[in-house]
């Protein structure tokens, strides 16, 4: 019998300075049985960073990647289903990213992981072409702190200012600053 998916609630109430999206969202997030806490919440995190101000052009949706290697851990998608925006975490390898690269207009990494430098140091000239690719690396410290706040309903304030995101339920808080590790602006 296969393992199901543990559902988790989120409310985010979203203060992102440096993007001016202003807006609650709540969302739903299917976590994997293989699943731990810190990549769910990487998750939600790279939710929050991309969510955009509306949803004239789609929307930045949860999709399953555990489950199926041929989507994203999420991705926004028009109302054509073209893919705007494809955004992996972890550390997906060269082939994965290349062949997101050729099917999205935008791909984003969010590695988390303490083994991220070495992961990065293989990849970085194997992407090199991959010109819509942008790989963030989230400090382990940071991860393993965010994973903290994990809970199968959540209430959570994000405010982002200058390139550095607090994430609180409201008793805690965790400050995460991803640093961008391909060249450009």
């Amino acid at each position: 019998m296969a393992l199901k998916a543990t559902i988790y609630k989120a409310q985010l109430q979203i203060a992102d300075m440096d993007r001016a999206v202003y807006a609650d969202h709540n969302v739903t997030i299917a976590r994997h049985p293989s699943e731990a806490d810190e990549r769910m919440m990487i998750r939600l995190l790279a939710y929050a960073l991309n969510v955009t101000a509306d949803e004239q052009r789609g929307k930045l949706e949860f999709a399953k990647d555990l489950w199926d290697v041929d989507e994203a851990a999420l991705w926004h998608k028009d109302y054509t289903d073209a893919i705007l925006h494809w955004i992996d975490v972890g550390q997906p390898d060269d082939k994965r990213l290349m062949r997101a690269s050729g099917r999205a207009e935008r791909v984003s990494v969010f590695s988390f992981a303490s083994s991220t430098p070495v992961w990065w140091k293989t990849m970085e000239s194997k992407l090199t072409r991959a010109a819509n690719l942008v790989v963030w690396q989230v400090d382990a410290a940071q991860s393993q702190a965010l994973a903290k706040l994990a809970n199968r309903t959540m209430q959570l304030q994000v405010t982002v200012q200058d390139g550095t995101v607090w994430m609180s339920t409201g008793d805690q808080s965790v400050e995460i600053t991803p640093r961008r590790l391909t060249p450009g602006g």
